[in-house]
């Protein structure tokens, strides 16, 4: 009993409270990308529910399936714990949870053999033993509250709806212009003509902040998940999302642009998950040794459409004329459309604003444009034909590019 609960307590807690815990896709991307920064627009989607600690190599992910925790996983003799609604799943010598089930509380110590499945719930470990209260199943964050009672961990939904918008993005190079992008979209203004590309040109133009509520989920629980939009009455099911709701529109427009053909000489893939990024980086530009860059603003608060003026020596070259571009979609969990195309430059570009907000911006040139829809919002709002002259555009805070490092 004794052995049990300390080791409940040492792994709920002091996993999560070690100064050496990492989040496992930091430590997938510091594995494959030893040498590159992790840009804003990617940790700032970094779920904090699954930490992983270096130095023991012990998982603790608070989701769906409740409170799991795994002790040097893959390894002979790994712990795994469960806390949900089959109750506290003790499993010793095995890297999955299930087996022996082991309930502590008021009236004494339950073990019973069966699988029991671990679902979202509420645990609190204190004079009664330990208490579990089943949840929903959905997934969710938690908050740990140590007090008089104990030990109290609540686990609450997580998803971030999507923001309450329809339209196709304007870095899908094969769509037409819609009406609401022409007249509404802020974005159409993030497009210049390489020209413009110098120091003290002023471009017009609003960075809005971004919406990191939509988090990363790790690969292992994104391929579990339908990424399909002939499963889209599953996927708002299961991420309580009305049918018929701006939510569910654009959910559904970004399956669409997902599962679009891609133009020609390009590479494209919606990246569910940060450890599906890195991957199809590095297979596209056949190196690791890449650098990631994406826009900051250095403003705590939303920066006014303005006027911004490109700094001395404020443009600097990306390397290649290959780049991967990811763009971040509308959707329930953190999904990017990913895609690479030949003829392409990359820039970093210091500006300032009227009001003196210093931005350091992403920027990509596109030299050819001929396979461009003709209507695409680019040419509609420079004027130029596609194929004629380079098309370039600032990326939002909410997007990343990979070059090749110099």
């Amino acid at each position: 009993m004794d052995s049990l609960m300390t080791l409940l307590c040492s792994l709920l807690i002091g996993v999560v409270a070690s100064n050496a815990a990492l989040l496992p896709a930091q430590v997938y991307w510091n594995s494959v990308l030893p040498n590159t920064r992790m840009p804003n627009a990617i940790s700032d989607l970094l779920s904090s529910d699954t930490v992983l600690d270096t130095k023991t190599g012990t998982t603790v992910n608070v989701g769906k399936g409740g409170v799991y925790v795994n002790a040097h996983p893959g390894k002979p003799g790994a712990t795994t714990v469960g806390v949900g609604k089959g109750g506290v799943h003790v499993v010793a010598g095995q890297g999955t949870p299930g087996g022996t089930t082991v309930g502590v509380g008021k009236g004494g110590v339950h073990v019973v053999a069966g699988k029991g499945t671990p679902g979202s719930t509420t645990v609190g470990v204190g004079k009664g033993g330990v208490n579990v209260g089943a949840g929903n199943g959905k997934p969710g964050s938690t908050t740990v509250h140590v007090g008089p009672g104990g030990v109290t961990v609540n686990v609450k939904p997580k998803y971030g709806k999507p923001p309450s918008r329809v339209t196709v993005g304007p870095f899908s190079y094969n769509y037409a212009a819609t009406e609401d992008q022409l007249h509404n979209n802020r974005q159409i203004n993030f497009f210049f003509l390489e020209h413009d590309l110098h120091p003290g040109s002023k471009i017009t133009m609003q960075f809005e902040k971004i919406n990191t509520d939509a988090k990363f989920l790790l690969r292992s629980e994104a391929e579990t998940i339908p990424f399909s939009s002939k499963k889209l009455p599953e996927i708002i099911s299961r991420f309580s999302v009305q049918p018929g709701s701006d939510e569910e529109e654009a959910m559904k427009e970004t399956l669409k642009e997902c599962e679009d053909p891609v133009l020609d000489g390009e590479k494209k893939m919606c990246a569910t998950s940060l450890e599906s990024m890195v991957d199809f980086t590095v297979a596209s530009l056949g190196t690791k040794n890449v650098k990631a860059v994406s826009t900051t603003v250095y403003s705590k608060y939303e920066t006014p459409r303005q006027e911004y003026t490109i700094v001395s020596s404020g443009v600097k070259n990306l390397s290649g004329d290959e780049l991967v571009a990811c763009h971040q979609q509308t959707y329930a969990y953190a999904v990017f459309y990913c895609h690479m195309a030949k003829s392409t430059k990359g820039y970093t570009v210091k500006m300032t604003g009227k009001d003196g907000t210093v931005v350091d911006a992403a920027a990509v040139c596109h030299t050819d444009t001929s396979a461009w829809n003709p209507k695409h919002v680019a040419f509609q709002v420079l004027n130029v034909k596609p194929g004629t002259v380079p098309v370039c555009h600032f990326l939002p805070q909410d997007h990343v590019v990979f070059s090749r490092n110099k």
